[in-house]
């Protein structure tokens, strides 16, 4: 909307979002830049309790809350950083060209001041709960940077640093809580969130062959019928693990329960649906935004996780 505004004689018109501005900052695009709805990917901390079957356990279940939020606001900051970085090829991305930075709704030194605030914030919360824990995080903060500089731009190293960055979250997870991690659940973290970033790989491949923009220099050591492969193999992978460690004598006799193995027809149903938004709807290029609104997949994981809890704990 627009008003007229009277000074001196003369009506000027004045756009109501520039009237807006002056009274104040908005905070959408300040909201949007810290990328809140990307703290999901942070519920990776609370695997080992669960797969430790410890979610009955309030001291750890708060450490790894008090976990979750630290790793989320220093997880933000490297979100900025990523964004100031790909400014130039976000810019010439069909859909990224909105984010704050790209489009310019943020200036660039509020963002460098968030971006401090944010590290500082989630570094001070994880020292609290475990030095250990807040190494990991600086770990993955320093990951994350050798990322956003020159690391994703290297085909394969590209999705192989957002895989261990998910590792790096479940090693926070037990350095909280005090719980050992099983080498199936490491290797099956990896497995999976690399499938999840070739699958990601893949829609910017179609988006450049749609628009005829290099979405990302890394997707020049990527061909589609290459990650297609490399999919199905990870897939295959994820799910036979997964079959494998719910069958290893060394869970059940851990968990005390020959029944695990249950839950793999909800990891099984899961890798399917996600298969079929890759290749059949073609919608695969935010994994969170599939997540937060693919009911069929929401079902999946709250079927995955209910079934988990009543064979543990009922």
């Amino acid at each position: 909307m627009c008003r007229p505004v009277y000074t001196k004689g003369v009506s000027v018109t004045v756009h109501k979002s520039t009237v807006s501005h002056y009274h104040g900052i908005h905070v959408g695009p300040y909201f949007r830049l810290l990328r809140v709805k990307h703290y999901i990917k942070n519920s990776f901390i609370f695997l080992p309790l669960l797969f430790g079957a410890q979610l009955t356990s309030i001291p750890a279940l708060n450490r790894s809350i008090a976990a979750f939020f630290g790793f989320s606001l220093a997880a933000s900051s490297v979100y900025i950083l990523n964004d100031y970085i790909d400014i130039d090829e976000d810019r010439h991305h069909p859909e990224k060209k909105s984010r704050p930075l790209a489009s310019g709704a943020v200036r660039t030194v509020y963002a460098f001041i968030l971006m401090a605030v944010f590290f500082c914030a989630g570094s001070a919360v994880m020292i609290t709960v475990s030095m250990n824990a807040c190494c990991i995080l600086w770990a993955y903060v320093v990951l994350n940077i050798a990322y956003t500089l020159f690391l994703k731009r290297v085909a394969v190293l590209d999705v192989s640093c957002i895989a261990a960055g998910f590792v790096l979250r479940i090693f926070a997870g037990s350095a909280v809580t005090g719980i050992v991690l099983s080498k199936w659940i490491v290797v099956l973290t990896f497995l999976l969130a690399l499938f999840l970033a070739l699958a990601k790989r893949r829609d910017d491949l179609i988006l450049s062959s749609r628009t005829g923009e290099k979405m990302r220099k890394a997707n020049a050591g990527y061909t589609l019928e290459f990650v297609n492969a490399t999919m199905v193999i990870m897939a295959s992978v994820v799910i036979v693990s997964y079959i494998l460690y719910t069958t290893s004598s060394e869970v059940i006799q851990r968990l005390n329960t020959p029944y695990v193995y249950l839950t793999a027809l909800f990891v099984i149903l899961g890798v399917m649906r996600y298969m079929q938004i890759t290749f059949v709807f073609k919608q695969s290029g935010s994994p969170t935004r599939v997540l937060l609104t693919d009911h069929f997949l929401q079902a999946v994981l709250i079927g995955w996780i209910l079934t988990f809890i009543w064979i543990l704990y009922l």
